[in-house]
């Protein structure tokens, strides 16, 4: 191997956001980072059903969700309107 071409090695601490888990391995990143999931908590490896939320994603999701069905009902409670004004006359 070339001297000098190659990132250093180092030891560092990986923290699990998900379960606060510990991870000390090795890298080339050299300094301590976190993942937000690991093989401990990972649905994945644990065999259970967990929602991986991170920048709220599914509460965004479900409210847009809410809005279209509001929508929806709204438009089909103006259809409805229309049919019972077109039937009385």
């Amino acid at each position: 191997m070339k001297a000098g071409i190659h990132p250093k090695y180092e030891k560092v601490t990986i923290k699990c956001v998900g379960c606060n888990t510990l991870i000390e391995t090795r890298s080339t990143k050299g300094q301590n980072f976190s993942i937000d999931v690991c093989s401990h908590c990972h649905p994945f490896y644990t065999g259970r059903q967990k929602f991986v939320d991170s920048a709220g994603r599914i509460e965004r999701f479900q409210q847009k969700w809410k809005i279209a069905e509001a929508k929806q009902k709204g438009k089909a409670e103006k259809a409805e309107k229309a049919e019972t004004t077109e039937k009385a006359e």
